[in-house]
């Protein structure tokens, strides 16, 4: 029988500290709230249970220093086992892939086929590698997201502070925080083809490109042809929407090599050609730090 987390009749008051004002309301209580269900929080958040200020608030609510939150005391069931220890081959793949580290923030080289984070069928991934690993570090968390079937760079931050910055950064302005993915596109991608403007809207299972859709730009630049079979391409965002490279090269009429969902279901390739391969980062100290991780060993182009 699955344990449950109690909730007793009593209210509780937290102060919103400094060092966290900016969160997202959810992320926040998630953060504060570790072990609690995430559907337990949001069915509080939407029953009107967790106040802010002593008003009802959104989950996507931006947290101000001093505000005062009340809900009701959650306490997990006593006796509550340990987390599972995950898996020593993604630990030390999280371990190895790390290229930055330093008191605000960790950049590592996510292997592909490894999520981001634990979901449905997922016992961990690296946040939850990571956490392991530094046992000490209490405020890790994703700074952004890269899908489960994609390698690359990607930023935890260290502190309330860096993942503040960083999402602040996205939100105002992908362009200031530089990110550029390689893919592998099957045909011969046109020169003159450097940017994608279209709108990108989820559905249940996919993203599609629609009208009424988000905005979404990619700009692409040709870095090397082999033959009519495929090119190999730089992709930079403006936009960070879901699935939005994989999605707009298909559009453009050139899928990226290996990918089920948008490409060629029947492809014989075993992974998916995308590679977050640079990060441009201003720093809250006013230095911009670059980061770089090369091609996967398992990107063959000689045989190509």
């Amino acid at each position: 029988m699955a344990m449950e987390t109690k909730l007793k009749p009593t209210f509780v008051e937290v102060e919103i500290p400094e060092a966290h004002a900016g969160r997202r309301l959810d992320k926040y209580l998630r953060a504060h709230l570790k072990g609690v269900p995430a559907s337990l929080i949001f069915r509080q958040l939407r029953t009107g249970k967790i106040k802010v200020n002593g008003r009802k608030a959104k989950p996507d609510y931006r947290t101000q220093p001093g505000d005062m939150l009340k809900m009701l005391q959650m306490d997990l069931p006593e006796n509550l086992p340990p987390p599972a220890s995950l898996p020593t081959k993604l630990l030390n793949q999280i371990d190895n892939g790390i290229i930055h580290e330093d008191a605000d923030l960790i950049v590592l080289n996510k292997p592909a086929d490894i999520a981001v984070h634990t979901g449905t069928g997922v016992a961990g991934g690296v946040i939850e590698a990571l956490r392991q690993l530094r046992p000490g570090e209490a405020d890790l968390e994703l700074a952004h997201r890269l899908d489960h079937e994609t390698s690359g760079l990607l930023m935890v931050a260290k502190t309330p502070a860096m993942l503040r910055h960083i999402q602040q950064l996205l939100r105002e302005d992908d362009r200031a925080l530089s990110r550029r993915y390689a893919l592998l596109v099957r045909g011969r991608w046109p020169d003159h083809l450097t940017a994608v403007d279209a709108p990108l809207q989820r559905t249940d299972t996919t993203v599609r490109v629609h009208p009424d859709g988000q905005s979404a730009l990619t700009f692409f630049e040709v870095e090397r042809r082999f033959g009519n079979r495929a090119t190999l391409v730089k992709a930079r965002l403006t936009t960070g929407r879901k699935h939005q490279i994989r999605v707009h090269a298909r559009h453009a009429g050139h899928p990226i090599i290996g990918d089920r969902k948008y490409g060629d279901p029947r492809a014989r390739a075993t992974h998916l050609f995308l590679h977050a391969a640079e990060l441009t980062v201003p720093m809250p100290d006013g230095m911009t730090r670059e980061f770089s991780a090369p091609l996967p060993t398992n990107w063959d182009l000689q045989h190509l």
